[in-house]
């Protein structure tokens, strides 16, 4: 009888009867939920000129919640610190630099999983034109990982392509 015990076991282990059932494929939509670290954003011209708007070691976040929030925030490495002290009275050229290397936003967002894209409705932004519109991404690559997105309606200069890479924060 031991042995029938014995047998029926390593049979089990051996043949997976009696494994974990493989779980379904996460959808696009719970694959996202999470905090991704800002890696890189990349624009491509329309005339197939590329720039690093956050230069090429930028810092940031993008959080999307499983409730359907999204908060996303891109900083330029290097930007000049304020000798006051006092965020209020930095200088005409330090103001510049901050609003230009930085770029804050949040609202709700949404996942087409059929077209591999995702919309964000922006509440409000750091760059006050984006507040109450919708903006659609494709999605260009979602693993563990690194989620990657495209931003077909940017515009800097003229039409352009913004390509944005994530990692998942640790």
């Amino acid at each position: 009888m031991r042995a029938m015990r014995i047998s029926a076991v390593v049979f089990a282990v051996l043949f997976g009867v009696g494994a974990a059932v493989a779980q379904p494929a996460k959808s696009m939509r719970e694959q996202i939920v999470g905090t991704w670290d800002f890696v890189i954003a990349e624009i491509t011209a329309a005339n197939g000129s590329k720039t690093l708007p956050f230069g090429d070691k930028p810092k940031g976040q993008l959080i999307f919640t499983a409730d359907g929030h999204f908060s996303q925030v891109h900083v330029s490495s290097g930007l000049p610190r304020i000798a006051s002290n006092n965020r209020l009275a930095g200088t005409d050229a330090d103001n510049r630099a901050i609003v230009q290397g930085t770029l804050a936003l949040f609202g709700t967002y949404t996942v087409d999983e059929a077209k591999k894209t995702l919309t964000f409705n922006i509440t409000a932004s750091t760059y006050p034109n984006q507040e109450g519109t919708s903006q659609t991404r494709t999605i260009d690559r979602l693993t563990e990982t690194e989620f990657r997105n495209t931003n077909p309606g940017a515009a800097r200069d003229g039409p352009a392509l913004a390509a944005n890479v994530y990692t998942r924060a640790k």
